[in-house]
């Protein structure tokens, strides 16, 4: 099974070492580009994403509206950027759009720059 930038994925994050790490069994942004995603690297850099919801928490986070099997609005959480073993991804949920991406891409390079 591989998971491909812009896919959601259900993913197991447990366990967390610490208390401000993202844990639990969550959706995950693949945000990896599809190179490596087809190779045999056994890792894979994802954004976590959260029911938590914050409002106006720009560059922080970005709201993802439900759809398909992502059952509820949810905050990507850009600063928790994180590499996780392919075995832990459990499903895939939905697919982003270009758009949605590109704004991604541009929330991680303000938030890295």
């Amino acid at each position: 099974m591989t998971a491909y930038r812009g896919e959601i994925w259900l993913a197991n994050l447990n366990p967390a070492k610490r208390a401000n790490e993202v844990a639990k069994i969550r959706p995950v942004l693949v945000f990896q580009n599809n190179d490596l995603n087809k190779s045999a690297y056994a890792t894979t850099i994802v954004l976590p994403l959260t029911t938590s919801l914050i409002e106006d928490a720009q560059p922080l986070r970005m709201r993802i509206a439900k759809r398909e099997k992502l059952k509820e609005d949810s905050d990507l959480l850009i600063a928790q950027i994180r590499a996780i073993d392919n075995e832990r991804f459990l499903e895939k949920l939905t697919t982003l759009s270009a758009q949605e991406m590109k704004a991604v891409k541009g929330l991680l390079d303000e938030v890295l720059n």
